[in-house]
């Protein structure tokens, strides 16, 4: 046996051993190992190391297998993502056990992009310090900084930039985006322009020379589920005994009683839970603020149902885990639009608008404000920074504003 041909074997070892700590069932086992040893013996023909694999040499190793299984059965796979995914579960975690991390960090293309990264690192770093965002702003605003000089081009300057470079950019990225999502675009650009004015890149503040699309104020209406549908959604949920459904009716019970974002629930901590104070440590993740709200009864019943019933062991401190191996904590706020949606439908809900976790939020927004609970005391609870986001769910409140009748000027005759 050479000793590249041993090499691979260990590594498959090593990838046994994972999937087997991480509790993956065995027929999951097998197929991403049976994966793996195909996608090694394509490199040993080609005499190349896990250690030197790029994402470009897994694409050729896919586009490979794919000419081997037109050439057998006449035609491509119906499901291509299934089909991909077949392969690339294995190959990415031998990778990633190999690499350290998978996919690796791209590397700059040339001297400029390495420039422009750095920037787009400062810019982000100054948004942290000196703005106190939050991750996930930074994050949107960062991306589309490195978008924004991208567009530029590797021979431009920003000392040569005028309204037209900005002008152009808004017009080529404004087709593809809704009205409220060209604003967000307005938002990055100015806040990015005004940060090269403050470091001296550029000499003139041009964020005013950035047109912000028209919006009204309040001119969209939340989404937002009707109470009934809450409780049917409850309801149907509770029915499910199985640890799905036990974990599911916790998450529904936190969205529905808080009106908290999403993220806000896969970030719940064991320790965030205070079974002695009775109360809950929540970190917003929008504003980046903390709060304490009272753990009422029901919602600390479902939460404790699924801790001692149903969340699988894990050292993770995350209160809510997947249900299938691995056993690891729910990745971010996004990880619940599909639990969600699946749960309105067992309970025959069906929505034109958005249900995902905003939904609940908006629906617990309404019934505070039909309890005639002060604007701003509805902020407190939902973790607003200020009363103009707590505003908009005024229009929900339509029964209220039914009452608020309008007198009708009488005709004054001549």
């Amino acid at each position: 046996m050479s000793v590249e041909k041993t090499l691979h074997e260990t590594w498959i070892k090593r990838l046994e051993h994972y999937l087997q700590t991480e509790r993956y069932s065995l027929s999951a086992t097998e197929k991403r190992m049976a994966a793996a040893r195909q996608f090694l013996i394509y490199l040993r023909k080609r005499q190349g190391g896990l250690e030197v694999v790029t994402p470009a040499h897994v694409q050729r190793y896919l586009e490979h297998k794919l000419r081997i299984y037109r050439k057998r059965h006449g035609r491509l796979p119906r499901d291509s993502s299934g089909w991909r995914w077949g392969y690339t579960g294995g190959i990415h975690m031998l990778l990633h056990l190999a690499q350290g991390k998978w996919p690796p960090v791209p590397e700059p293309s040339s001297p400029q992009e390495q420039i422009r990264w750095e920037l787009c690192d400062a810019y982000a770093q100054w948004l942290s310090e000196t703005r106190g965002l939050v991750p996930e702003t930074i994050q949107n605003r960062r991306t589309e900084a490195l978008r924004f000089l991208d567009s530029l081009g590797d021979g431009a300057h920003l000392s040569h930039l005028t309204v037209a470079n900005l002008d152009n950019y808004v017009k080529s990225r404004a087709p593809q985006l809704q009205r409220v999502s060209r604003q967000h675009l307005v938002t990055c650009l100015r806040s990015f322009l005004r940060y090269l004015h403050a470091q001296g890149r550029i000499t003139q503040d041009l964020s005013c020379a950035v047109v912000n699309p028209s919006r009204y104020t309040f001119e969209s209406i939340p989404s937002a589920l009707r109470a009934e549908h809450v409780e049917a959604v409850l309801k149907a949920t509770r029915r499910d005994r199985t640890v799905k459904g036990v974990r599911d009716y916790a998450i529904l019970m936190l969205l529905s009683t808080y009106g908290l974002r999403a993220g806000e629930v896969t970030g719940l901590r064991l320790d965030d839970v205070d079974w002695r104070g009775d109360r809950l440590h929540i970190r917003h993740s929008k504003t980046g603020c903390e709060s304490f709200l009272p753990l009422l009864s029901p919602v600390g019943e479902a939460i404790l149902k699924y801790l001692q019933q149903a969340r699988p062991a894990t050292k993770a401190r995350e209160i809510f885990i997947r249900v299938r191996s691995p056993f690891r904590p729910l990745r971010g706020g996004s990880s619940l639009s599909h639990l969600i949606e699946h749960r309105l439908q067992r309970a025959g809900i069906r929505l034109d608008r958005k249900r995902g976790a905003h939904a609940f939020r908006h629906a617990r927004a309404v019934s505070l404000l039909h309890a005639a609970i002060p604007l701003k005391s509805i902020g407190d609870i939902l973790g607003h920074r200020s009363t103009d986001s707590t505003h908009v769910y005024l229009k929900l409140a339509t029964s209220e504003l039914r009452a608020v009748g309008l007198e009708i000027p009488v005709e004054v005759s001549r």
